[in-house]
């Protein structure tokens, strides 16, 4: 089951993409108990999550400088402010979406058209197939998804959050598309492309988290700090590299489909800690897009073991 370019075994590159789509969800809770201990804004708290994780990312480069990869200087270069701006897109188109369009509507909009948008692209552009099976997984994660989102009513859709929504999903699918197909090429250096995406990132960021107020007034400071800290290491440093290293060895759409375990993690934090009710559109969305999450991850490694690679 290793990737013959990478090295990266298929499997471990699987448990890479559920820690780091489990990791992400917990951003969401994070985030709101930012939101209640100080007046940040959604963009300064981006900038202030890609900043503090380039700053762990690169102390960790450092530390490991030895077991680099060996890539052209011109070549991560590129890598690096490819990846670094379509993130910025990514959380910024989305964060502007919410904003607009609400919470449910801009999350189901962009994690839905996300897996849309990267199977189309797979297939058309790395000559990926997902088969019947993978069809079915990823139609049975969009209705999750949709049931999880809206499933509780009161959504308010408006066109310009829409299309926003859509920017951000794009921004995604080119991130992970390239990255798929940058580790299929062979010679890519996934944590490199961590730490000076994420550097490019939050140049992107600076201006928008000036014009938002970049420093925020709280009466809990120590609080706020080991907020931040959170979720610049767990939900940042740690699943994005996590996800970097797994997008290059799996294939995208079910790269795709396995980062909806977002929304699922954040759910269930949303009850756990936040006091939510559990409601049946909850279930039911949830045990949808985790039985789509793991026929997606059966698939691939059964491909794997028949030497089905993904076809050039």
């Amino acid at each position: 089951m290793s990737n013959a370019v990478s090295g990266l075994p298929l499997g471990r590159g699987l448990l890479c993409l559920i820690v780091a789509g489990v990791a992400w969800g917990t951003a969401g809770a994070a985030g709101s108990l930012v939101y209640r201990t100080s007046d940040m804004g959604p963009v300064a708290l981006s900038f202030w999550r890609c900043a503090i994780g380039f700053v762990l990312l690169l102390a960790v480069r450092l530390a490991r400088s030895r077991t680099a990869v060996a890539e052209p200087l011109r070549r991560r270069a590129l890598r690096a402010v490819v990846t670094g701006v379509g993130l910025a897109v990514f959380q910024t188109a989305y964060f502007a979406a919410v904003q607009i369009t609400g919470l449910a509507v801009g999350t189901v909009v962009t994690l839905g058209a996300g897996p849309v948008l990267i199977a189309l692209g797979a297939r058309l552009a790395l000559g990926e197939r997902l088969g019947r099976g993978g069809v079915a997984a990823v139609a049975g994660a969009l209705v999750g998804l949709a049931v999880l989102g809206l499933g509780g009513g009161g959504t308010a859709v408006r066109p310009w959050g829409v299309l926003l929504a859509l920017v951000s999903a794009a921004g995604y699918s080119v991130m992970t598309l390239l990255t798929r197909k940058w580790g299929r090429d062979g010679g890519a250096d996934a944590a490199g492309t961590s730490v000076w995406a994420f550097a490019v990132t939050s140049v992107c960021l600076l201006p928008f988290a000036l014009a938002e107020g970049l420093v925020p007034h709280t009466a809990e400071p120590a609080r706020l700090a080991g907020l931040l800290v959170y979720i610049a290491t767990v939900p940042t440093a740690l699943a994005y590299a996590l996800y970097f290293a797994g997008a290059a060895v799996v294939r995208s759409a079910t790269v795709s489909v396995i980062m909806l375990l977002e929304p699922v993690g954040a759910s269930v934090l949303a009850i756990v800690l936040l006091g939510e009710h559990l409601t049946t559109p909850t279930l039911l969305g949830t045990l949808l897009m985790l039985g789509s999450v793991t026929g997606l991850a059966v698939a691939e490694t059964r491909g794997a073991r028949r030497g089905e690679p993904v076809p050039a």
